[in-house]
């Protein structure tokens, strides 16, 4: 270590009370709790070391030790600038096609894999289970009445065996920081670096890279329990509990340069962040996207609501387009996948799971009520959707549907269907296969889009559809038949044909936002 190191070491500990064996050069200077004060401190300091001026903001724009004594002895390059795109024009509304290399997941059932998530659809595997031990016990403990309230509260739902694993030292990341951070962007970070790693991209080699990162997310429960107890608020509360930070910190980790948001339309923000990406790699905006949904229940508040509003299942499962269908159970996950242009993959030799041809979102405007759904507004959403893939409707063979098992939404839902891509047009082809993964999972809420999605790929890339639990008899307001519908109830063949495979999933948000995405397989002359 040179001389100049080994200053900055001692002067960084002794500003920060820490031993100087604990100081990594290449974490920023925030990261050891170094304030705005004390690093003009640090700057003026390093003047009288020096013997000539120094930029008092120097070690905001070289936030390391390796990257700060570089600069200041001018033997390193310059802090690596956006790497420069192809320079090509994409047209956003064509049918330009995207490649899913990567994909991610943290699922109930103990799915931490796509190859777990898939055994776990292939055999019909129901992963509703009762909310953890002691997950609510602190509301037990405010009052008698809150007591009472959980007393009648739905139990089950989609909870996953563990939020509170996290290496924050692999990420490089403080304890003191780490304790504040939102369970949504610890899981995040490790989803969205696992679904880099099943591409086969280094995450550590994108610095600098035109790399966007869109994450749906919308609940907020970490930050309501957080942010109450104001004795405890520190500098790191803040970052720790703000939705935007999910999508941010993982920019920051990898000094990613693309687009970095955090989506909230609530159910439908994961594939509306999907959209948002594709939008993206098509004007040349980013060459590389990170999507990714995310959902963790740690309060009760939401369940209770969901109650109160008689939506909850008291069968405690999803019965999507069941005639018992009566409402859904919540669940929690975390879901990522990576994204190319095409071409640009098979360029660099990519796995493509999956081509992603097309999406569409639009609002149910003002419908029969703020959190009802619009019949028209999913109607013409398919078109949309399918008119941007340029696909023909009828050439859809699978629907993974929004598919919440209430009693409203599916017959909306399955007319829509019926309306744009089943009917009489199907004749000779076969009735119009849906499904929901809600019935495995429940209703993963902002990651619920992005989950079918993932469903969809791997239904798309193993050339079978998954079956959809619960279903015994249609919905008695969904004539199937009449609409040229088929509920898949078991392990089924992709539908036979000479075409590709095509496949779209819808989500709907209780704000009215709505989002489709339209899939295929890959091209019959490059399948693996």
């Amino acid at each position: 270590m040179t001389e100049l190191r080994q200053w900055l070491v001692e002067r960084l500990a002794g500003l920060c009370s820490l031993p100087a064996d604990r100081i990594d050069i290449d974490r920023p200077f925030r990261e050891y709790g170094l304030t705005s004060r004390k690093a003009v401190a640090l700057s003026g300091q390093l003047a009288t070391h020096l013997g000539r001026p120094v930029a008092p903001a120097i070690a905001w724009e070289h936030p390391t030790i390796r990257q700060l004594s570089d600069r200041l002895t001018a033997t390193a390059p310059p802090v690596p600038a956006p790497r420069q795109g192809s320079g090509r024009t994409f047209p956003q509304d064509g049918a330009t096609e995207l490649a899913v290399v990567g994909v991610g997941c943290r699922l109930p059932g103990g799915i931490s894999s796509p190859h777990g998530f898939w055994e776990l659809l292939r055999s019909g595997g129901d992963a509703i289970r009762e909310v953890p031990e002691g997950r609510w016990e602190a509301y037990r403990r405010t009052s008698p009445g809150h007591a009472a309230v959980l007393d009648r509260t739905t139990r089950t739902g989609g909870y996953l065996d563990d939020i509170e694993g996290f290496d924050a030292e692999f990420f490089g990341i403080a304890p003191a920081e780490s304790a504040e951070m939102d369970p949504q962007q610890r899981m995040f970070l490790e989803v969205a670096w696992e679904s880099l790693e099943h591409a086969g991209i280094p995450p550590d080699g994108l610095a600098g890279s035109r790399t966007g990162v869109f994450v749906g997310a919308s609940g907020d429960d970490f930050a309501r329990q957080r942010m109450e107890d104001l004795p405890g608020i520190n500098g790191w509360s803040l970052p720790g509990t703000t939705l935007s930070v999910i999508a941010g910190r993982l920019s920051y980790l990898l000094d990613l340069r693309g687009p970095s948001l955090t989506v909230d339309t609530a159910c439908s923000s994961s594939l509306v962040g999907l959209h948002l990406a594709r939008q993206s790699l098509l004007t040349g905006e980013s060459d590389l996207a990170i999507v990714g949904g995310v959902n963790v229940l740690l309060s009760p508040g939401g369940t209770v609501y969901t109650d109160q509003a008689a939506a909850s299942s008291a069968g405690g499962r999803c019965r999507p387009f069941d005639a018992a269908a009566d409402g859904i159970v919540r669940g929690e996950g975390c879901v990522s996948v990576v994204l190319k242009r095409y071409d640009d993959a098979l360029r660099d030799q990519d796995r493509v799971l999956a081509l992603l041809r097309g999406t569409a979102v639009n609002q149910d405007g003002r419908s029969n009520g703020l959190t009802a759904p619009s019949p028209a507004a999913q109607r013409a959403l398919l078109t949309q959707a399918y008119d941007t893939a340029r696909i023909a409707p009828t050439d859809v063979g699978y629907v993974e549907a929004h598919g919440t098992g209430t009693r409203l939404g599916d017959p909306i839902e399955a007319g829509a269907l019926a309306g744009v891509l089943a009917g009489s047009a199907r004749t000779g082809t076969g009735p119009l296969l849906i499904g929901s993964v809600k019935s495995n999972l429940g209703h993963l809420e902002a990651a619920a889009g992005l989950a079918g999605l993932v469903k969809s790929v791997l239904a798309l890339h193993y050339g079978r559809i998954p079956p959809t639990l619960h279903f015994t008899r249609p919905h008695p307001a969904v004539a199937l038949d009449d609409l040229g519908l088929e509920v898949v109830a078991r392990l089924t063949p992709w539908p036979t044909g000479e075409g590709e495979r095509v496949a779209g999933v819808s989500s709907f948000g209780i704000g009215g936002t709505n989002a489709h995405a339209v899939l295929t397989d890959l091209p019959r002359t490059v399948r693996p």
